[in-house]
């Protein structure tokens, strides 16, 4: 859920392979000329090196299924017919639990809610009452568990594979880029309401502390995080890398995954108004982004999480004892929208500036180290494509 008015949404391979061992016999010695090469060995989980802290997962040549050596979107490898069940298994099942999830809170909040029919199919009315955003944001969080279960049992890639590739999933380089983000995304929603007063950012009844408020902000607080976090799993960690894994060059099935997975997102808003389909795909492209310059998950996330939480507390304070109302018919878009658009353009810049920034840091920090930012990137893949070539070379194609 990303809309700027209102919001609505891997398998392990059997571990690592140690490098193959040579025998004595084979190793040349000193006295015949030819110096003995050094030992191989492998680079612990999260031991820290030129390129950062990696993971370094060598590619098991009897189960290809993640290439440390290829970019994040682009990464895994899969039996062709699989992503023909995930990404069906995945989508539909989404929408099978949005629909359990709308059997279950209307009729709660027709009978005990206190709330008409007319609520709920009047566009002028309230549309999404605390109860229903609950049910909204579990089935979307549901969908992101049946992504990571499809993943691994259908198409058998780690389920980690999701969240990145050649190092850890990072919980501090998530909550270090949601507190860069939050101002940003502040400062143009304040821009919003100067340029455009006429589309209201807040609710009606302005600030105000009520009972429906109290009740939304926590939901927001407690579930808006993690239904975001669901979608990027779902959208950029799966479907995308489901749709990339059919091409072998790495280049071309990244951008085919990311083109793929944005239009995917945009059109499961289910909207009909043409700068909000246009909106919702750059925001997914814009995630998809972050998650190729940082190969992982974690800008994705917090750029997702950042913009649907900060965007509903504010609703929330502003709702008075009103529920929220989603239009997203024709018309309720316009060119308003250029301005979350730009915000997203604008978060990818930090994100890649971040990124640099990091590559940096870690280059500084590395005695006697002359590598450049982007010699740092080089530095990593070579790291990682020497980590998975001894094994399967000829199943590898970066």
């Amino acid at each position: 859920m990303s809309d700027p008015t209102a919001s609505a949404p891997v398998p392990t391979a059997s571990g690592p392979v140690p490098p193959a061992s040579v025998p004595a016999s084979e190793v040349p010695s000193p006295a015949s000329g030819v110096p003995a090469p050094e030992p191989m060995r492998d680079i612990p989980a999260g031991e820290s090196t030129l390129a950062g802290t990696v993971n370094t997962v060598p590619l098991d040549p009897r189960r290809p299924h993640v290439d440390p050596a290829r970019p994040f979107g682009a990464h895994v490898r899969t039996r062709w017919w699989a992503p023909l069940v995930v990404i069906p298994v995945v989508l539909i099942g989404m929408l099978i639990l949005q629909v359990i999830s709308t059997f279950v809170t209307i009729p709660y909040e027709l009978f005990i809610g206190g709330h008409s029919t007319e609520e709920f199919t009047n566009a002028d009315a309230p549309t999404l009452t605390p109860v229903m955003m609950l049910g909204v944001n579990l089935s979307l969080i549901a969908t992101g568990l049946l992504a990571l279960l499809a993943l691994r049992v259908i198409a058998g890639v780690p389920w980690r594979a999701a969240f990145a590739v050649g190092r850890r999933f990072s919980w501090g380089r998530l909550l270090r880029t949601a507190g860069v983000m939050a101002p940003v995304i502040l400062v143009f929603f304040a821009l919003m309401e100067l340029l455009f007063p006429s589309v209201p950012m807040t609710g009606a009844a302005g600030f105000g502390i009520t009972a429906t408020g109290l009740a939304l902000l926590a939901i927001t607080v407690l579930t808006t995080p993690l239904q975001a976090a669901a979608e990027e799993v779902v959208f950029r960690g799966v479907i995308g890398e489901m749709v990339a894994s059919w091409i072998r060059p790495a280049s071309l099935a990244l951008v085919v995954g990311i083109i793929a997975s944005s239009l995917i997102f945009g059109a499961s808003h289910g909207s009909v108004d043409p700068w909000l389909f246009a909106y919702y795909t750059i925001f997914g492209l814009s995630g998809a982004l972050m998650a190729r310059i940082t190969d992982g998950l974690e800008a994705s996330i917090a750029f997702h999480a950042s913009n649907n939480t900060l965007l509903f507390i504010v609703t929330a304070l502003t709702i008075g004892d009103q529920g929220l109302t989603i239009d997203r018919s024709a018309g309720s878009g316009g060119p308003f929208m250029l301005v979350f658009i730009a915000l997203d353009l604008v978060l990818v810049a930090i994100v890649w500036l971040l990124e640099k920034r990091r590559r940096a840091r870690i280059a500084g920090r590395t005695p006697g180290s002359s590598w450049s930012a982007p010699e740092l990137g080089q530095r990593r893949d070579q790291r990682r494509a020497a980590a998975v070539r001894p094994h399967s070379h000829r199943d590898i194609e970066t």
